[in-house]
């Protein structure tokens, strides 16, 4: 049983700031890609952010200078901070991880339950 956990969402105003965290749990052997989507009422879930296990990024356009995503591969934990909120960042926000609960096993996605991030003009 592999549980993603997400937490940081909330309510701010235009040109602020939030953290997202997200922690996997349970019977794990390797994570290999780590990351963030988003997916806005009548939208498309669209790539946020993701983090390979060497520490690669890759960003959505749209997000690019105004958000850093990192994790702690001790922690099985990966994160996204948000600077310079706009009201189009308005989306609730998945987790997502790649990752083989034994050595046997191919790797499967596995996503978190989602967090609401509202950004006000």
């Amino acid at each position: 049983q592999v549980q993603l956990v997400e937490s940081g969402g909330g309510l701010v105003q235009a040109g602020g700031s939030l953290r997202l965290s997200c922690a996997a749990s349970g019977s794990i052997f390797r994570i290999n890609d780590m990351g963030w989507y988003r997916q806005a009422p009548g939208n498309q879930r669209e790539l946020v952010a993701v983090v390979i296990s060497a520490g690669t990024t890759n960003y959505a356009d749209s997000v690019k200078g105004r958000f850093t995503i990192s994790r702690d591969n001790a922690k099985n934990t990966v994160y996204l901070q948000m600077n310079s909120l706009k009201p189009e960042d308005t989306a609730v926000y998945y987790c997502n991880a790649a990752l083989r609960q034994t050595y046997r096993d191919n790797y499967v996605n596995y996503w978190g339950q989602g967090t609401q991030v509202t950004v006000s003009s």
